[in-house]
């Protein structure tokens, strides 16, 4: 047995070492990051880009801005909020009482984002917007800064994490099928306005119920509590960003990220107006997201046999390959050629969210064998806010080049914003990932690096079990 199972299984004086999550529990646990990325996916895809502009009236200049201004606030509250479950000493836990605590402000607040304000005033629309969009993400921080910091406790191994963080990313691939269900369901609601709040309501109330059952299947390790958060905030927080390992990995994640969100603000205005087939943009998701879930299993084989940060370059590359490809389509191309690219586009884009991920709980292993503390709700908090700054810049550059090219209310473009539609598409995406790729070469902490890690804190932790006796 290796170093890293044999602390998987029995570390001395960890009574919670041997629990694990079952297949089905991992399903259910996933529904976290379903309700998560539901509400980041329908933000990024339909929430900015379509219904701040084209039904609630704003200009793009502004709408790029909501996202982006709550964006502030999330810096200093994801990782506060990390280090607020750091702390926490309640009887049921660090972490998972915060999901029944923020289950029913996250499914409210996202109601409120599609209420079409009954105003002319653009300042009005705008505070509004950016104040509700801001109560959303502070109400999702509270429920997925906890949610991701478990996943490195409930999962102690390098192969264990990618399972775990391959079935959270599955429930994030339904997520964004989810997502893309929103303006149909607005149509079904009767369109308009009007539509639009009431498909709000009806995604609030299943975005806050699926917590509950995350309550219920996941689980905490005694001993991972019973060691305290000794340093302050601004002492801990500091200590994460001098981490050079978790420096590389958060530059080659919000590379991939932003890229992730500067497609997901496009493809439906590259449908709308560059393609001129707005109906083909659910079917076209959805091939491209029936891609990416078929394509996690063979990641995660991959996975099993080389380094993450290898699987992480050769997914990101593929996807860039594939994303040049979108220059070259025009209303002309046939459909089947459409869906053979997301197809293909899908397959690369799996890797690019799904390993940063599974590494981050290797750089919590790194760091504690350091320092002697368990950090996962800082680091995870960081890591969250990534997440949301990447899609705040990805729709801030979108809709700020669009208000320029002169992007208006309406379904006739300029031919100027069109070109600049086709070419975000295909060009943008493409040079943050090579990016990406670029600072994933020669990550330190390989499949070998993570395994005398885990033989150095097993043997501490024996010798703690020792002194102890």
């Amino acid at each position: 047995m290796t170093a890293e199972a044999a602390r998987a299984s029995a570390a001395p004086g960890a009574p919670g070492a041997a629990r694990e999550l079952g297949t089905a529990a991992k399903a259910i646990y996933a529904l976290g990051d379903w309700t998560a990325n539901t509400a980041l996916s329908a933000l990024s895809l339909v929430y900015a880009s379509y219904y701040l502009t084209q039904v609630a009236g704003l200009r793009g200049a502004l709408a790029g801005l909501v996202p982006f201004v709550a964006r502030f606030v999330d810096a200093f509250f994801d990782p506060l909020m990390g280090r607020i479950t750091d702390a926490t000493r309640w009887r049921a836990g660090r972490r998972r009482p915060y999901f029944v605590l923020g289950a029913i402000p996250f499914g409210a607040s996202f109601a409120l984002l599609w209420w079409d304000l009954p105003v002319e005033s653009q300042a009005a629309k705008f505070a509004y917007y950016t104040a509700v969009y801001t109560l959303v993400s502070v109400a999702m921080s509270v429920l997925s800064v906890p949610y991701l910091a478990l996943i490195p406790e409930m999962a102690l191994g390098y192969d264990a994490r990618t399972s775990l963080n391959t079935f959270r990313n599955a429930g994030a691939v339904l997520g964004t099928f989810a997502a893309i269900g929103i303006r149909p369901t607005a149509e079904l609601f009767g369109g308009g306005g009007a539509g639009f709040l009431a498909a709000g309501v009806l995604y609030g109330v299943l975005l806050a119920a699926p917590w509950l059952l995350v309550h219920r299947v996941s689980f905490e390790r005694a001993e991972f509590q019973e060691r305290g958060a000794e340093a302050g905030f601004g002492e801990a927080l500091l200590a994460v960003f001098r981490h050079r390992t978790f420096s590389q990995l958060t530059a080659l994640y919000i590379f991939g990220r932003i890229a992730m969100d500067l497609v997901a603000a496009l493809v439906i205005l590259y449908m709308t107006y560059w393609i001129g087939r707005s109906e083909d943009f659910e079917p076209l998701m959805a091939l491209f997201l029936f891609s990416v879930l078929a394509a996690l299993p063979f990641w995660l084989r991959l996975a099993r046999r080389h380094d993450k940060s290898t699987v992480f370059i050769a997914g990101s590359l593929l996807w860039a390959s594939a994303s040049l490809l979108a220059a070259a389509f025009g209303p002309e191309t046939p459909r089947l050629v459409l869906f053979a690219w997301a197809v293909v586009a899908g397959l690369g884009y799996a890797v690019v969210d799904l390993m940063p991920w599974a590494m981050v709980g290797d750089v919590i292993d790194e760091d504690d064998l350091a320092h002697g503390e368990r950090r996962e709700g800082l680091y995870n908090g960081v890591f969250t806010f990534l997440r949301k700054l990447g899609g705040a810049l990805g729709v801030l550059i979108v809709l700020w080049v669009l208000d320029l090219a002169g992007l208006v209310k309406g379904e006739t473009q300029s031919e100027s914003v069109r070109q600049a539609i086709r070419w975000m598409t295909a060009g943008a995406p493409c040079l943050f990932l090579l990016v990406g790729v670029w600072f994933a070469r020669g990550y330190p902490l390989s499949r070998a690096a993570h395994a005398r890690i885990a033989a150095a804190l097993d043997e501490r932790d024996r010798a703690r079990a020792g002194g102890g006796a």
